[in-house]
């Protein structure tokens, strides 16, 4: 298979923040991957802006020890490497001050295309927003990229969402979750609309129910500051989970263009019943040991410094959609720290048939259709079959199975990684992957009202152990309903 790597346009992205750990990490090395693909042009710049004092020279050797640690060996070559940097610029800039602004001025060009990366906390966006135009930096046709958090609550977002459209159209705004940049997350949408085989049974007729796994084996870890403030909901479900429901439950588009992909989602947010106390569990995992040979590990509560903290690191819920298409059909989702392996994937478990002509107790099992965000990037279709031998009609599972690195061969080995893609995405001025400002004010409209009501309660998380699937009380959402959570496994 030929893979079909599509130039852009030439391009000015500025990185604010550049010296930062997701600049290092992701930002560099994709596109640096970017550009040994072919996809950058020899005309492109990459200007990096930040308060660490650093010349052009220090920020190219500061891009290539990023590119050496986070770029598979094979996969980068030093001449290779020395011809990206050649790209590279940086400017000494103070976010809240006017120190580098002029400097940054005289950089731009206005014949390419002029991307801003705030790789920075939100409580930068709007200095540095209100600095590119005060000088003269930014134009009508520039775009602009914000990581999250959009806000910790509707009131934040709808502060931030004006703040941001004070100064930009909503056009020119890219609000970025690396979720969505995922060559699995985008293949469910080919499955769902390319595929005639599937689309008529995505629905309450024929779908029991829809799990979505999103679990990490590590703690906190250094994040544990910022994940204090804001748990399992505000770090994975508000955002990235809610994602993944909206593209699941959204109804074909008319197009696959961004405002119609959107406008969908967004009516699968706004369908979205209210999730009561009975209907959520909250965990937290405890500390371990020193046990033979293991190392003892902390708890939440030892590596986030808060020994009374209520804050969640796991979270289960079971949530209703009321529109036709959904109504009746419960969507599981569970995310959390800690847990028995490291694993994302999209269940969809469909109805047993409405007759066996096989008799009970033939090992019939539910179809599934699995997708895996990580790792292992694939699709898995659970199907029933006789199995081989005399003996009579005896029914067992098997799978078929398609891992995307074993069935595209070698282009499948080399999947671009989620922010290759979205700040390419930018560049050519495609918002399809992107969450639109009252697509996340709507997410939050939902989860104010959970969130508001433990807080009410007071209760702390269940306990759950490390290497654990979570607490028991989330065994028991789904065993309520004569149903079991799909095992987690890598």
């Amino acid at each position: 298979m030929v893979s079909r790597v599509i130039p852009v346009e030439p391009f000015d992205l500025i990185i604010f923040g550049a010296t930062g750990d997701l600049a290092r990490r992701k930002i560099l090395p994709g596109l640096y991957r970017r550009f040994a693909a072919g996809q950058i042009p020899p005309q492109s710049r990459i200007i990096g802006a930040a308060r660490s004092e650093m010349d052009h020279d220090g920020f190219r050797a500061f891009a290539a020890e990023a590119i050496t640690e986070f770029v598979d060996a094979s996969k980068r070559s030093e001449a290779e490497i020395a011809r990206f940097t050649e790209r590279l610029f940086y400017v000494t800039l103070d976010a809240k001050g006017d120190t580098g602004w002029p400097e940054l001025a005289q950089m731009m060009r206005p014949d390419v295309v002029q991307a801003f990366y705030l790789s920075v906390g939100p409580v930068l966006f709007g200095a540095i927003a209100e600095r590119l135009h005060q000088h003269g930096i930014a134009t009508p046709e520039s775009r602009i990229v914000v990581e999250k958090p959009f806000g910790r609550d509707l009131a934040t977002a709808r502060e931030l969402n004006a703040m941001l459209a004070s100064h930009f159209a909503e056009r020119q705004i890219y609000r970025i979750d690396h979720y969505l940049g995922k060559e699995t997350v985008q293949n469910l949408m080919a499955v769902r609309f390319a595929n005639i085989l599937f689309e008529p049974l995505w629905n309450t007729q024929y779908v029991d129910h829809v799990q979505i796994t999103v679990a990490e084996t590590v703690g906190v870890g250094g994040r544990a500051a910022y994940y204090d403030r804001a748990g399992a909901m505000r770090d994975m479900v508000q955002n990235h989970m809610m994602q993944l429901l909206c593209l699941i439950a959204m109804e074909p588009p008319y197009s696959f263009n961004p405002d119609a992909v959107r406008d969908e989602k967004l009516k699968v947010i706004r369908a979205l019943e209210p999730v009561g106390p009975d209907d959520t569990v909250r965990g937290q995992y405890r500390g371990r040991p020193a046990q033979g040979g293991t190392p003892a590990e902390p708890s939440y509560a030892q590596d986030a410094g808060t020994p009374q903290s209520r804050t969640e690191s796991y979270i289960a819920l079971k949530v209703m959609i009321a529109n036709w298409r959904w109504k009746g059909t419960p969507f599981y989702l569970r995310t959390g720290k800690k847990l028995r392996a490291r694993a994302s994937e999209i269940a969809i478990v469909f109805k047993e048939p409405p007759h066996s002509i096989f008799g009970e107790g033939e090992g019939w099992r539910e179809n599934v259709l699995a997708i895996r965000l990580q790792p292992n990037e694939g699709m898995n279709l659970s199907v029933m079959i006789k199995e081989p031998g005399p003996g009579g009609m005896r029914l067992t599972e098997v799978p078929l199975d398609m891992s995307f690195a074993e069935a595209l061969g070698e282009e499948g080995t080399d999947i671009p990684d989620a922010y290759e893609r979205l700040i390419m995405d930018v560049i050519r001025g495609n918002q399809t992957l992107f969450m639109r400002g009252d697509e996340v004010e709507a997410a939050w409209a939902w989860t104010d009202p959970i969130i508001a009501e433990w807080e009410a309660r007071s209760e702390k998380p269940k306990g759950y152990d490390p290497g654990s699937s979570g607490p028991e009380d989330a065994l028991m959402l789904l065993h309520r309903d004569g149903r079991r959570w799909r095992e987690i496994r890598e």
